[in-house]
C-alpha cells in the first residue's frame, strides 16, 4: 500500500513539474513578443497617396476574418491605413502608389488564410 502511494506521488509530482515548465516557456515567449517594438511606418508624400476600395467576399466574422485581413494589409510596406468593414464587406486602403498597387493588395487579401476563402471584387481606386 505504501509503495502504491509513493508511485502515485512521484507520478503526480512529475506531471506538475512538466506542466509548470511548459507554462513558464509559454509565458517567456509571450513576454518576449509583447516587448518587441512596433514597426515604424515611413511618412508618405501627399502626392503619392492613393486610396482603393474593394469588396471582400468570403468573410464570416468581424473579429477573425475582417481583423485578419485588415492586419495583413496594414502590415504591408507603403500602406498608411487599412480598414475592413465586415457588415458592408468593404475594405478601404490608403497607400503609397510608388510602393503598392491595387493588384498587389488584391493578391494579399486573396492569399490570406488558405488562399481560397476570400475573393476581391469591385476594385475602385
Amino acid at each position: 500500500m505504501n509503495f502504491t502511494k509513493s508511485i502515485a506521488a512521484i507520478a503526480l509530482a512529475g506531471l506538475l513539474f512538466v506542466s509548470c515548465k511548459k507554462n513558464t516557456e509559454e509565458a517567456t515567449t509571450i513576454a518576449s513578443t509583447e516587448t518587441t517594438a512596433p514597426k515604424v511606418k515611413k511618412e508618405i508624400a501627399a502626392a503619392n497617396l492613393q486610396t482603393a476600395s474593394f469588396k471582400v467576399d468570403g468573410m464570416t466574422c468581424a473579429i477573425g476574418c475582417a481583423k485578419t485581413i485588415e492586419s495583413e494589409l496594414s502590415d504591408l510596406d507603403g500602406v498608411q491605413k487599412a480598414t475592413v468593414d465586415f457588415d458592408k464587406k468593404l475594405a478601404t486602403v490608403t497607400f503609397d502608389k510608388t510602393v503598392q498597387n491595387p493588384e498587389s493588395l488584391t493578391k494579399v487579401v486573396e492569399a490570406t488564410a488558405d488562399g481560397k476563402t476570400y475573393k476581391v471584387s469591385n476594385m475602385k481606386s
